[in-house]
């Protein structure tokens, strides 16, 4: 191979700091490299990018093979004992051109591969400045990092840092340069979105920089929030969701669990109630909205009763895009210490949930059914409506948007054809 090769795994987030990381490593020389960008919210997600690193060494035995992320900096030395990776970056070191000219060279021992800081030293956070995010349509926008809350069973803080913001200038800047590109469509991504602006001069919140964006940057068609703590929603991001037709009707959840006391021991800080009232505010002011959300089955001391409530809560709440993760217990986190429910019974209840989870997206899909709908196209001859469901759209031009009439779904995306007015 040559060039600068990027494997990406997780969030939203990894895979723009992946477009940072590529330009800073082509921009520093590097070649013949392979970069893989870890994320730890699992084991799972840390076996698959082992995994991944021995595949990629395997094809390509005489390529640099480069590892960072979230799990390098969470779990530097696995990384580094392995034989196949040749250097381990932190989290911020990842995304500086200096790193990739200093890299060590083949073949040094574990101990001098590493180049990872300690996170929790990191007081702010950079602007990155991209053009192009490599495979998507839509263009994903850095507005924080970090993470001051510390719930029970998360290891991220300890991979991110503490919370910190990007200066509003710099993401109005981002978002002008995206727009010039052709992206019609922005996201706005974080580890703790929600919780933008509070380090910030004047305190600015999210909702505040969303309404902003779209009265500065006129040529943003479409504005996405990738994940948001409905906890923290403030006035200005109410208003977007009323009155906004620019801001999306699709709100990703971070709700994690339905039942109270699991939710105390999570160390969430609202209760099934509260994200309920949310849920029910958001449908009253934008009746078409839909919502994703993220679930843990299987918490420590999580009983029957207390997965049914869980159960219960995504029926309740409508969750039409269900993320079921298998409770992981990570090294270092409270969770991790508390009574076990046994791996069994938890792969059990994550694989009820996810069938729950899917007779509710089907349900959502079958509502979407003779609507009319615009999507973007994507690069892969599908599309994505307003509220983010899929639409099988062959031999459309990507970036595009279009008008179209829900016709029907497969239990997996909807099928479409153009609407009559815009058919010419």
């Amino acid at each position: 191979m040559s060039g600068v090769e990027v494997i990406t795994f997780g969030c939203r987030l990894n895979t723009y700091e992946s477009e940072v990381m590529r330009a800073e490593a082509e921009k520093a020389g590097l070649n013949n490299a392979i970069l893989v960008n870890t994320c730890a919210v699992t084991g799972e997600a840390v076996r698959q990018a082992r995994q991944a690193i021995r595949r990629a060494r395997r094809e390509n035995p005489h390529a640099r093979i480069i590892v960072t992320g979230c799990a390098a900096q969470t779990e530097t030395q696995t990384f580094a004992d392995m034989a196949e990776v040749d250097a381990v970056l932190g989290n911020e070191e990842k995304l500086t051109g200096a790193s990739y000219r200093s890299l060590p060279d083949f073949g040094v021992p574990a101990e001098e591969k590493v180049r990872v800081n300690d996170m929790m030293s990191v007081k702010a956070t950079a602007p990155q400045m991209v053009r192009h995010i490599d495979g998507h349509v839509r263009a994903f926008i850095q507005v924080q990092n970090g993470c001051d809350h510390r719930c029970t069973f998360c290891i991220i803080p300890y991979g991110r840092g503490n919370s910190r913001s990007v200066p509003m200038g710099a993401v109005v800047e981002q978002a002008r340069k995206l727009t010039e590109s052709g992206y019609r469509e922005i996201v706005l991504t974080g580890v703790d979105a929600t919780s933008y602006g509070a380090d910030l001069p004047g305190q600015p919140s999210l909702g505040y920089l969303a309404k902003t964006l779209l009265k500065q940057v006129p040529d943003i068609l479409r504005l996405r929030l990738s994940s948001i703590d409905g906890i923290e929603a403030d006035k200005h991001l109410w208003d977007l969701i009323a009155d906004e037709p620019r801001f999306m009707p699709h709100l990703h959840l971070s709700l994690q669990h339905g039942d109270d006391l699991i939710l105390k021991r999570m160390k969430r800080r609202h209760s099934r109630a509260e994200a309920l009232a949310f849920i029910e505010q958001a449908r009253r002011l934008r009746p078409d909205i839909a919502f994703g959300a993220d679930m843990i089955a299987g918490f420590p001391t999580e009983t029957e009763e207390m997965f049914e409530n869980a159960v219960r809560h995504a029926e309740e709440a409508g969750i039409s895009f269900l993320h079921v993760f298998p409770y992981s217990p990570r090294p270092g986190t409270p969770a991790a210490r508390m009574p076990q429910v046994d791996r069994r019974l938890v792969k059990d209840r994550a694989a009820r949930l996810r069938s729950r989870g899917e007779a509710l997206h089907h349900a959502h899909l079958d509502r979407m059914v003779g609507t009319e709908q615009t999507i973007i196209i994507e690069m892969n001859g599908m599309a994505h409506t307003e509220n983010f469901s899929l639409v099988a759209a062959p031999g459309l031009v990507p970036r595009d948007l279009k008008r179209v009439i829900i016709t029907g779904h497969n239990g997996r995306h909807l099928e479409m054809q153009v609407a009559p007015a815009m058919a010419a």
